[in-house]
């Protein structure tokens, strides 16, 4: 195979040495700023040329292309200086550093994975001598299927060549022919079976403005699964997200048939079940109070079904949904250095919170900043969420009550999330105001308060408590007609005969009403 690097004598690199982030609109895009570089290695049998195909391992889904500028090394470099170590450069040419992000979770960042497959690492066509060149003089190009998607220049970068040199030769000899890949800027994302790569480097105000040439990689599908004696590839939504760059690029390759959507069955293939909340449940417990149905859950030992702490944010508004959950852990800078930027757990949620649905935000009660603000209030509102509920903060609040949808807290605070929690994980179960609430569990809320309905008890309880509560309210129209409560709340066996009497009666009407406006 030829790599463009002969005419430098280099038949096949030694090492190849990649950069984890280093463009800033990369960075950017990730939401984390690095200190320092940091890396990874790809194994020599990555290595492929340009025309060549690279496959993608059957059963993954997010196969991610990452145009990059490579570095050729020269002159053996070992403890040299940033300001010297592009003297160590002699060449430039094109990488595609491939990668499947379905893997990403086996390889606990070392990458060999999910990014060091046969054909994960095209390079060539052609390398450009760095004589008379700087390194603030290089671009990168790449198309997909002939569209420019990445187009960015070395004067950006975070970590200039020299210091990626300088740096790597602290801890190890370059040698004659190793190859540093260095990083690749915003656009990066994903590519399926039949689509065409093209990568380009060139020196565009250099004399000639030479050129690497394209460098292209055709997509194919493998046929051959993984073995069961290894780790298998796993997606969940925040990959799908983050490998296609957003969620607006993530949807509209739904809609062109090129993406899985979110929310989708398990990779096992099992699907999730159906929420028990039907219509006619929703029907059933319309004007029922979350006291009612407290007291049904209480018969049956559910007692520490409260999230206890939350009011809220409009008077007299009421909730019911299946639960969507979100978990912040407390806040430490490494950890929230690493997960509270970018797309993190908290935007993920409330940019897939589903129709009906209340997202329910484990806070840990700490009421001192804020888990909400107005942006991703208004965000759950558009996509239809029955409601928020979480046992911290809220910001912006008098903005968030401008909004129609229903949000329960312990009231507003203007801090930021970073002050306490860090943005940890979504659809888990996880505990709020004192109970503990599974993803699909039924919340219920009122001015009293907030609950959590299992939803195996669903059917059952709403049925007593809506058949409580218009027992409820024919009492209370017994007492405000100038009875006495005694023997009449609870009911002795004289009152419970009237008011058996009178729903039979109710009963035997047409269209006659059973709610609570029918026991007057």
């Amino acid at each position: 195979m030829t790599y463009g690097i002969e005419d430098l004598g280099i038949e096949t690199p030694g090492k190849i040495i990649a950069v984890h982030l280093n463009y800033p609109s990369r960075i950017a895009q990730r939401g984390r700023t690095p200190k320092h570089p940091s890396y990874f290695v790809k194994p020599a049998s990555s290595l492929a040329p340009t025309g060549g195909v690279v496959e993608r391992p059957a059963g993954t889904e997010l196969l991610a292309f990452e145009g990059e500028i490579a570095l050729v090394i020269g002159a053996p470099a070992r403890h040299v200086t940033p300001e010297d170590g592009w003297q160590h450069v002699a060449a430039v040419t094109a990488a595609n550093d491939l990668g499947i992000y379905d893997l990403r979770a086996a390889d606990k960042g070392s990458n060999l994975r999910n990014k060091g497959g046969d054909g994960f690492t095209p390079i060539g066509p052609k390398a450009i001598p760095t004589d008379g060149i700087g390194p603030d003089a290089w671009r990168v190009r790449t198309w997909v299927n002939g569209e420019l998607v990445q187009d960015d220049t070395s004067d950006t970068l975070t970590f200039p060549f020299g210091q990626l040199v300088a740096d790597l030769s602290q801890h190890l000899t370059l040698e004659t022919g190793d190859v540093i890949l260095t990083g690749t800027p915003a656009g990066s994302s994903v590519v399926v079976p039949g689509d065409v790569v093209e990568v380009e480097v060139d020196a565009p105000e250099a004399p000639g403005a030479p050129s690497t040439g394209r460098l292209v990689t055709t997509v194919t599908q493998g046929s051959v699964p993984f073995g069961d004696f290894g780790s298998q590839p796993q997606v969940d939504d925040l990959q799908r997200i983050e490998a296609w760059g957003s969620e607006a690029e993530h949807s509209a390759a739904v809609a062109a048939g090129r993406a899985t959507p979110l929310s989708a069955a398990d990779t096992d293939g099992a699907e999730a079940a159906p929420s028990p909340l039907t219509s006619e449940i929703r029907e059933q417990l319309a004007g029922v109070a979350v006291a009612t149905v407290s007291a049904a859950l209480r018969k049956r030992g559910y007692v520490d079904i409260f999230i206890d702490g939350v009011h809220p944010n409009h008077e007299g508004d009421t909730i019911i949904g299946t639960a969507k959950t979100l978990r912040f852990i407390p806040f430490r800078p490494d950890l929230f250095k690493a997960h509270g930027g970018g797309f993190n757990a908290q935007k993920l949620a409330f940019d897939t919170v589903n129709p009906g649905e209340v997202l329910v935000i484990e806070a840990r009660g700490v009421r001192e900043t804020g888990t909400v603000g107005d942006v991703l209030a208004l965000r759950a509102q558009v996509r239809g969420a029955a409601g928020i509920v979480t046992d911290g903060g809220v910001r912006d609040f008098a903005a968030v009550q401008q909004f129609d949808i229903p949000v329960f807290s312990q009231g507003a605070h203007p801090s930021v999330l970073g002050r306490r929690h860090v943005p940890w994980e979504v659809d888990v179960t996880i505990a709020c105001g004192g109970a503990a609430v599974q993803p699909g569990d039924i919340i219920m809320g009122d001015r009293d308060g907030v609950i959590v309905i299992p939803p195996a008890l669903l059917v059952e309880v709403a049925a007593e408590a809506a058949e409580q509560e218009a027992a409820d309210a024919w009492v209370a129209d017994q007492v405000a007609n100038g009875e006495a409560v005694d023997g009449l709340f609870p009911m002795n066996a004289q009152w419970r005969a009237k008011y058996d009497a009178h729903r039979a009666q109710n009963a035997e009407q047409p269209g006659a009403a059973t709610g609570p406006e029918a026991q007057a």
